[in-house]
């Protein structure tokens, strides 16, 4: 079988979300999907799915966002990592991180969820811990606003002027990540700009 591997954007469904901070691995998704002109659609693993490939030639990616919301991302991610015979180290999640500056990316495989109920869910799921994860920074609120209110807020004005540079960074973060290698793609992304 070819080397199949299952990327997943997490968000939270419905157009009230589409464009939050906490939607941001889902826009990660879309940019992957568009530059391979893929359509998602509709899974029985309760997701919205698509494949492709890296490259003629290369690996098979499969482009997934879970219908669910973000608390219960597991379920869907088991089911299409079963549906597609993909172990948990072929596995790549593409989410929000607060505790990294706005437009900053940072790559890791394995650890812990540091608070962030998705990846919790589906390291539950699928059993481990141990998948990759491109953690695309958001930044904390500044002053007293309560940072479950802030990841559902839609982007700034000042920070949508390059949301599409960090979305389209984070793309090529996960396709770095299956073409190169989780170590190559840490000292291209980890790099001071």
């Amino acid at each position: 079988m070819a080397d199949t591997w299952l990327i997943i954007g997490l968000g939270n469904p419905g157009p009230r979300y589409e464009a939050t901070r906490h939607n941001i691995g889902q826009m990660v998704i879309d940019e992957l999907a568009s530059r391979r002109g893929e359509t998602l659609r509709s899974h029985k693993a309760n997701s919205w799915a698509a494949e492709s490939w890296l490259r003629p030639g290369a690996a098979k990616m499969v482009l997934a966002k879970p219908k669910t919301f973000m608390n219960v991302s597991g379920g869907p991610a088991a089911a299409l990592a079963s549906f597609y015979g993909v172990d948990p180290d072929h596995v790549v999640v593409v989410h929000d991180e607060l505790d990294i500056p706005f437009d900053t990316i940072k790559l890791k495989t394995g650890g812990g969820h540091g608070g962030h109920n998705g990846v919790r869910d589906i390291a539950k799921a699928l059993g481990t811990p141990e998948f990759a994860r491109v953690r695309v920074g958001i930044g904390r609120p500044t002053g007293s606003q309560d940072p479950a209110d802030w990841v559902l807020d839609p982007f700034s004005a000042t920070e949508r002027k390059t949301l599409g540079i960090l979305v389209s960074d984070a793309a090529d973060a996960v396709e770095a990540v299956v073409g190169d290698g989780l170590l190559a793609a840490q000292q291209r992304f980890h790099a001071p700009r």
